[in-house]
């Protein structure tokens, strides 16, 4: 007889607490399908960065090239402006370009060889 009596008792006790689990229930499921947005949301940017990386890697993203390409374009028309409304005479600014590539070049040689910069030295010298 004792045992009915607890049947009824455990009966109220488990539908009292689904009765308040109810809304934490709900409250759960709304919290799960926002985390699971955001899951999909972190995988779809990392997925199209990973394309985005294989696609630069592979070549299929020419947008460098472009970029850099129109960049010496710029500097090749900076230059021949320069060049074109320049006060000096285009005698002295040939003489002056090729003395900059010289001194570039002798810079070049001496870090190349391993002297110490400023100890530059004529063929002659080193034969």
């Amino acid at each position: 007889m004792r045992r009915r009596d607890k049947k009824p008792l455990l009966s109220i006790l488990l539908g009292t607490g689904l009765y308040l689990l109810d809304p934490l229930r709900d409250l759960l499921a709304d919290q799960i399908d926002a985390l699971s947005d955001r899951a999909k949301d972190v995988l779809d940017r990392a997925s199209g960065r990973a394309r985005k990386v294989s696609r630069a890697t592979t070549v299929e993203d020419r947008s460098g090239i472009g970029s850099t390409a129109a960049l010496f374009l710029g500097v090749g028309v900076g230059v021949a402006l320069g060049l074109l409304f320049a006060p000096a005479s285009g005698n002295q600014i040939r003489h002056n370009v090729a003395d900059t590539f010289q001194e570039f070049g002798g810079r070049i040689r001496t870090r190349v060889s391993g002297e110490p910069h400023g100890t530059e030295t004529t063929p002659a010298e080193r034969l």
